[in-house]
């Protein structure tokens, strides 16, 4: 087996105890990379002799018996609308293909002090708003399972690059399913914590912290992982109090593990797309795990989640429309068209125009969804979701027309109705459906990652091994 193929848990463990060096794992990523990375495009701006650099540093440290962080000397991406300090920050943009950020993001700079060897960027869409991968400035990323089918956004570069044994971790970010999405259309792990347990803090050159009210309260940074134990390793060293975040908590909660066996609320179908027919497969096929490990699986019918689906198109396009020219007159003619379909899908739930008063009760009646469904929730109870109510999406599905595009938008459901909760949601591979991977949403009360993470560990332990023929 070769050193981009073990998880990075085990690189941790090796890199720790001089079984392996960082340096040999820098290069096998690197050979991978350059093996495989002008086909899929996943990465952008490899720097092979600065991450070499990082990992002589690294095998150095523990050579000198230095303390050592949990990532240490562990390769990860970081994404292209991400500042990391001098590296490329081109948010997919063709008139920002050179730009580059002038300080490390809240984020970055919790995988560097862990140890992480950051060796690239991942690819995004144009202002990372489409769930397809794909820019003017850097080109289209490919799904490792398909070539015809995206690899998901706006973490799709991310997604591809740890199917294909780029890296073995990737940092994304999520604020409509940006990180859950992409991990379900290539087969890998991706959690979206709950907002405020990783900070979202940016350096002050960057206006991000000063975006619209939605930005600020519903994105979030996260990691993908090609498995649990992973993703749940790379989550606590990204997880930390900063108060800098105007969301971020003062210190990290210790949430009381549940009391007895955790019951699991299955929902399929909320009203707004009828699920795929592989997707009711994945979803059966993971409840029956679930339950073969102990949890208790009943189907529910759970509306607030639709609620809150439509909610994200009235609060989140209404905080994007001041700045809307902008953004098309910069972006590409695939974010173009997307958002005017976007746009339109949002004019049939709340007409052309909505005034003041509904995007204020907008806001007010998301509270009441956030309160009821912690109710639910209480410290015993996740749901199970689909990730999408579809496999993932032919390439440009969303631009191809305005029925489609519109369809695409409804089939997201789970994806958009849990930013506007700020609830913590995890996605998992449940199989394959015509070779491509089918992901699983969890969704846990706030700050119950570990408990979905159980749930997500408990699915992985007996579901297929999947890895793309490369």
């Amino acid at each position: 087996m070769e050193l981009w193929q073990l998880s990075a848990t085990r690189l941790a463990a090796g890199i720790r105890t001089r079984e392996i060096s960082a340096v040999d794992v820098a290069e096998s990523c690197l050979r991978r990379i350059d093996q495989l990375n002008p086909t899929l495009n996943a990465l952008v701006d490899v720097r092979p002799e600065e991450a070499l650099a990082d990992a002589r540093r690294a095998d150095a440290a523990v050579a000198a018996g230095e303390a050592l962080g949990p990532l240490h000397g562990v390769p990860v991406s970081t994404k292209i609308n991400t500042p990391q300090k001098g590296r490329l920050m081109s948010h997919g943009l063709a008139a920002l293909a050179g730009a580059t950020a002038a300080e490390d993001d809240a984020c970055v700079s919790a995988l560097r002090s862990a140890g992480a060897v950051l060796l690239g960027r991942s690819n995004a869409p144009a202002f990372s708003v489409r769930w397809f991968s794909t820019n003017d400035a850097h080109g289209r990323t490919l799904n490792p399972w398909s070539a015809g089918h995206t690899p998901g956004g706006s973490s799709g570069g991310a997604a591809s690059s740890l199917a294909a044994g780029m890296t073995p971790l990737a940092q994304g970010n999520d604020i409509g399913g940006s990180i859950r999405f992409p991990a379900a259309c290539c087969g890998v792990v991706g959690i979206r914590p709950t907002v405020g347990l990783v900070s979202n803090w940016t350096a002050p050159e960057d206006t991000a912290i000063e975006g619209p009210l939605t930005f600020q309260a519903w994105a979030v940074q996260g990691p993908l992982g090609r498995n649990v134990a992973d993703a749940r390793l790379a989550l606590r060293v990204m997880a930390g109090a900063d108060l800098r975040d105007p969301f971020g908590v003062p210190a990290l909660p210790e949430a009381a593990p549940p009391a007895g066996p955790v019951r699991v609320g299955l929902v399929r179908d909320v009203g707004i797309a009828k699920p795929h027919p592989s997707v009711d497969d994945a979803l059966d096929s993971a409840a029956r795990w679930l339950a073969d490990a102990g949890y208790e699986v009943e189907e529910l019918e759970l509306p607030l989640l639709a609620e809150a689906s439509r909610l994200w198109s009235l609060l989140l396009f209404e905080d994007m429309r001041p700045g809307l020219p902008g953004m098309l007159h910069m972006g590409d003619e695939g974010l173009r068209v997307h958002m005017g379909y976007a746009y339109e899908y949002a004019a049939e739930l709340w007409g052309d125009r909505p005034d003041l008063a509904a995007y204020i009760q907008g806001w007010a009646r998301r509270a009441t969804l956030i309160t009821r469904l912690q109710e639910l929730l209480g410290r015993d109870r996740i749901l199970l979701t689909p990730v999408s109510a579809e496999p993932p999406f032919e390439q440009d599905a969303d631009i191809d027309d305005p029925v489609r595009g519109r369809a695409v938008v409804a089939a997201q459901w789970p994806m958009t109705a849990l930013p506007v909760l700020g609830f913590p949601g995890v996605s998992v591979p449940a199989g394959l459906a015509d070779g491509l991977p089918i992901g699983v949403q969890l969704i846990g009360g706030r700050f119950a990652e570990d408990v979905i993470l159980d749930a997500a560990q408990a699915i992985e332990d007996r579901a297929p091994r999947l890895t793309p023929a490369l």
